[in-house]
């Protein structure tokens, strides 16, 4: 009886296992929050001006690069809402290694959908904060102001979330490298 119990007791939890556990939850709450504050501060973004006599709109869903840059918020929202289950899921079950690799790819994969969108709306607003003399573009925020810095602030808190997510790839990463084959 005694050696049945031995082997179904669990490990005593480490402190270093607990500041990772915390630094993931805490990392993924951040990463929640701040796509969905970049999905919605975007989302909502629309500005109308008159331009030359003409009535003028500016709306994120005019350009397909913002309209990426909210999809992929959105969809790292959720992903990183649903991870943030599996990893309480995960600390209950006990840490198997291979099951972090799984984490970490996810992780992996948001952080790139992230840094994706971030880097496809960063193009645009610069070519819209700018414009490019080369092929006559010219800068828009001259006239749509708000709309402007609301998308840069979206922008803004979009890399913010890439911080994080880069920050969880690590630990997943290093939690994952025990791996036995």
């Amino acid at each position: 009886m005694a050696s049945i119990e031995a082997k179904f007791q669990q490990k005593p939890v480490s402190n270093m296992q607990k500041y990772s556990l915390g630094a993931q939850v805490g990392l993924r709450i951040l990463a929640v929050v701040g796509t969905l504050a970049a999905t919605t501060v975007m989302g909502t973004n629309k500005q109308s001006t008159v331009v030359y006599g003409l009535a003028i709109d500016a709306r994120y869903s005019y350009s397909s690069a913002f309209k990426f840059f909210v999809i992929a918020n959105g969809i790292a929202c959720a992903f990183t809402a649903l991870s943030l289950v599996s990893t309480f899921i995960l600390s209950r079950r006990g840490s198997k290694p291979n099951s972090f690799f799984f984490l970490f790819l996810h992780d992996l994969f948001v952080m790139s959908l992230v840094m994706a969108g971030s880097a496809a709306a960063t193009a645009i607003g610069y070519v819209g904060r700018y414009g490019n003399s080369h092929t006559g573009w010219m800068p828009l925020c001259d006239h749509f102001g708000k709309f402007c810095n609301k998308s840069t602030a979206a922008v803004l808190l979009s890399y913010l979330s890439f911080i994080f997510l880069l920050l969880l790839t690590i630990i997943s990463a290093n939690r994952s490298r025990q791996i036995q084959v």
